[in-house]
């Protein structure tokens, strides 16, 4: 592995731009949209992630001697392509959504604007990125919603693989978790972590006691405790003990959740520990946190759900060739689409708009078909911003300002949707998507 990421992507890339090449089609231009083609079974809007990450990895496609080489000892395309992909540095234009922004069906959410061979190997990294991503992100803003402004934290990269842990961690905390366990997403994105002791800790000592006692020795008495490893009505009494009333926090990860945790609040309050709070991270899901609003909870760690975007690890994204300039000498816009059954897409450069009335809420998704990358006439929020420009990222979208600013974004952007959006019953798509 190398710090390039040209070679995170699909065979059939190269070997497109390879027959361009030789058919000297592969500087025709192009516009390319990304859009999902329906959400997730039941669920009313998606919550867009990744955009940080893709012009950080964009901006790192470069064909350097590895991959070269490697390309070449492996007869994926031929010696002409390995000189045009040795100078490959993607010069084209991308506008799209600001991350955390709430996407529908039908909406691109990216366009990239480039000769065909820059755009067209772009395709899988830029799938890649959105798909997972935005999978975590949309589930995680229905545990936040569900939480009803109880703090959840990211805690699932034993679930997934390092790479996507990291994204996961990212995704969720701009869905508005308020940290991570993992430490590569504090590093590199700013996510806030945190974390203090699993079971084998406690194992690990002669007694619980022993073991409560070298983590507030450690930690201090505001650490969080976690009293399920044997009997929790006695680990409770031992907690209290050692770190005093001031103890900071329990962890239940195991049991009758909404029944175990009025107990133990119960217990609590009578030790005097009335400030200690509760967390649970028992296998959460939007629906268990929802079942357990009524509960004295004060908050949640979630790993397997959020990382696999609770049962739809997926956003249904693709990646399509809409328009490309006419090849006569005119410099005429063509339209471009596929017609195949169940898979059909729509032909020519695209705007999108969100339409609110006047209370600011949000009542349809306006899709104006247009000529050029101008901004069509409609009083509704426009979408689109720049991103990338001659091949440079806009700075304000990257590293962990880009973060902070993607997490602002989407807390602006759901509260102009209407209240049937935050039902986590299954329904249809809370905005219609209109074409105009």
């Amino acid at each position: 592995m190398t710090g390039s990421s040209a070679l995170l992507t699909d065979r059939y890339e190269l070997t497109m731009l390879d027959a361009a090449l030789l058919a000297g089609t592969h500087d025709r231009e192009c516009v390319f949209e990304a859009f999902t083609r329906r959400l997730p079974t039941g669920r009313r809007y998606g919550i867009l992630a990744g955009t940080g990450r893709l012009l950080d990895l964009v901006q790192r496609f470069r064909f350097e001697e590895p991959e070269l080489e490697w390309l070449r000892s492996n007869h994926v395309v031929r010696d002409a392509t390995l000189d045009w992909l040795a100078d490959y540095r993607f010069s084209g234009t991308i506008s799209g959504y600001r991350e955390g922004e709430v996407f529908f069906p039908g909406s691109p959410f990216l366009v990239v604007d480039a000769p065909f061979a820059e755009g067209v190997i772009l395709e899988t990294l830029i799938l890649s990125v959105f798909n997972y991503d935005s999978a975590v992100a949309s589930a995680a803003a229905r545990m936040v919603t569900a939480a009803v402004g109880r703090p959840l934290a990211e805690m699932g990269s034993r679930r997934a693989n390092e790479g996507a842990a990291v994204a996961a961690a990212r995704a969720a905390f701009i869905a508005g978790f308020s940290a991570t366990s993992n430490l590569e997403a504090g590093r590199t994105w700013g996510v806030p972590t945190m974390g203090t002791a699993a079971h084998a800790f406690t194992l690990l000592h002669d007694s619980e006691e022993d073991a409560f006692r070298a983590q507030v020795d450690a930690l201090g008495p505001g650490t969080t405790l976690l009293v399920d490893t044997f009997d929790v009505e006695h680990a409770i009494d031992l907690a209290v003990k050692v770190a005093g009333p001031q103890l900071g926090a329990v962890r239940l990860d195991s049991g009758d959740l909404p029944n175990l945790v009025r107990t133990v609040r119960a217990q609590l309050d009578g030790l005097g520990a009335t400030n200690t709070r509760i967390t649970v991270t028992n296998d959460l899901d939007e629906f268990t946190i929802a079942a357990l609003q009524a509960s004295p909870v004060d908050s949640y760690g979630v790993g397997t759900s959020v990382v696999t975007g609770s049962g739809f690890p997926a956003s249904g994204m693709v990646y399509k060739l809409v328009a490309h300039r006419s090849h006569n000498g005119d410099g005429e816009w063509i339209p471009v689409a596929k017609k195949s059954e169940g898979k059909a897409s729509i032909a020519g450069r695209k705007h999108p708009v969100r339409r609110l009335n006047p209370s600011g809420t949000a009542i349809a998704e306006a899709i104006h078909i247009v000529e050029n990358g101008a901004a069509p006439d409609d009083n509704g929020r426009s979408l689109l911003v720049p991103l990338m420009t001659d091949g440079e990222a806009h700075p304000e979208f990257l590293g962990a300002a880009g973060t902070i600013a993607a997490r602002s974004h989407r807390e602006a952007a759901m509260r102009e949707l209407p209240d049937q959006a935050f039902r986590l019953g299954r329904g249809d798509p809370v905005l219609p998507t209109i074409y105009v």
